[in-house]
């Protein structure tokens, strides 16, 4: 069979790939509303666990922004005005639930969209976007595949944001000149691995160790901060874990008395690390999600509405919840409403063909591309600018925006070098 394919100038890939949009084209969910009838929202994502923070505060964000959106009348079609709905699903991180949850909401709520968080659930979901058609968000591009047509990245472009952080730190601070690697051992640790283990190479900042890879289960990183000190690194990398490491992490290391520079993917409720650890050693931890009420979130690249008066809303209602995530799914609702809008209708074939219309569209950091094929296999991220975020004086405070594209162009073959490595290239992958 294989050979038959070859000759006629098909691989396996391209092969498999024809047959998904064969079935997707089959089975395609038909959204059919009545006049003034709800347009309803998926959200698939942990809403408890361990991964909860990425998940359960996205869902609080969109109530918020349903509430805007409904007040002023709602997402117009063809047929008139319809008022938003979001239907949810605990997923719990894990794959089994999230192909559960995904079937229910498509073929007993049916919704027009599915939002997830991604990462070790998406492959539980995969056959059935192949299956149905239905369009999925990730917050995680490195979801991504030719495989996947109908899976977008329209917000968080994880990792390579990161590498935005790298450069901040290695300009600010050129005397920091080794660094050390902790991540969990799964879908979201690995590819933050290899992006910051590239992002360091391209600034020259020596790796001390191989990145030490731990349990998603560890409870105890007393010995994993031990460890982590032992070759006196100037930085500390805390890649892209959970809330749950990240605050045990910053409290041994304060514990055992470190004192240079830290980065981080998140620093979700960093005041809870402030009040475990202190003002002055959590000074200068360097991330990449600001708190909403920046000053920089007001300028004219900012695509986001309102932002500061979603992040006093959110905080009134959520107080001392705010994280990552709470911004984000909103974002991609921004993207879709006006991508629906601009179709007339709630249709995810029509409104993926419209939110990629001319490869462009406005992510809340500004103007940004469908990119991805070199990385992921298929131009479905949306990827611009990224801000570079520092705790200062007890508030995370915005540093600039720096450009992702603009680093790849000049360091792409390092990321890739390093994602081949630990065999997170789409094509490598499962």
């Amino acid at each position: 069979m294989i050979s038959k394919l070859r000759a006629a100038g098909l691989t396996r890939r391209t092969f498999l790939k024809s047959t998904a949009i064969t079935a997707v084209g089959a089975s395609m969910p038909s959204i059919t509303l009545a006049a003034g009838e709800p347009i309803k929202i998926g959200f698939l994502a942990p809403l408890t666990g361990a991964v909860a923070a990425w998940g359960k505060p996205g869902l609080d964000g969109c109530m918020i922004w349903a509430e805007r959106v409904n007040a002023a009348g709602g997402i117009e079609l063809e047929d008139g005005k319809h008022p938003v709905e979001f239907v949810s699903y605990d997923n719990e991180y894990d794959p089994a639930k999230a192909r559960t949850g995904a079937t229910k909401l498509i073929r007993e709520d049916g919704v027009s969209f599915i939002m997830m968080l991604g990462g070790d659930t998406w492959p539980g979901v995969q056959p059935v976007a192949d299956k149905t058609g239905m369009l999925f968000s990730t917050l995680l591009p490195s979801d991504l595949s030719p495989d996947s047509t109908t899976l977008l990245a329209p917000a968080e472009v994880h990792p390579i944001y990161l590498v935005t952080g790298v450069d901040y730190l290695a300009d600010t601070f050129p005397d920091a000149k080794t660094v050390v690697i902790c991540a969990q051992d799964d879908a979201l640790g690995l590819p933050s691995v290899a992006t910051y283990l590239a992002a360091f190479e391209a600034r020259g900042i020596e790796v001390l160790e191989e990145p030490l890879l731990f349990d998603p289960a560890t409870t105890d990183f007393a010995p994993i901060v031990t460890r982590m000190l032992s070759s006196n690194p100037d930085i500390i990398c805390l890649d892209t874990c959970y809330s749950d490491y990240v605050h045990p992490i910053c409290e041994q290391l304060f514990q055992q008395g470190y004192k240079g520079k830290m980065i981080s993917a998140t620093a979700d409720f960093y005041d809870q690390m402030i009040a475990k650890t202190s003002k002055e050693f959590m000074e200068g931890f360097i991330f990449q999600f600001p708190d909403f009420d920046d000053p920089a979130l007001s300028g004219d690249n900012i695509n986001f509405e309102d932002a500061n008066g979603f992040y006093e809303e959110y905080a009134k209602r959520h107080p001392g919840q705010w994280g990552a995530v709470s911004w984000e799914y909103a974002s991609i609702m921004d993207l879709w409403k006006a991508a629906a809008e601009q179709a007339g209708s709630a249709d995810p074939e029509a409104v993926m063909e419209a939110m990629k219309e001319g490869g462009t569209g406005k992510h809340a950091f500004g103007d940004a591309v469908w990119w991805g094929t070199e990385l992921f296999g298929i131009d479905n991220a949306l990827v611009g600018d990224w801000p570079v975020v520092v705790i200062e004086d007890g508030k995370a405070v915005i540093k600039g925006f720096k450009s992702i594209p603009d680093w790849y162009d000049q360091h792409g073959d390092l990321l890739i070098k390093h994602m081949q490595a630990y065999n997170q290239m789409y094509d490598q992958r499962g």
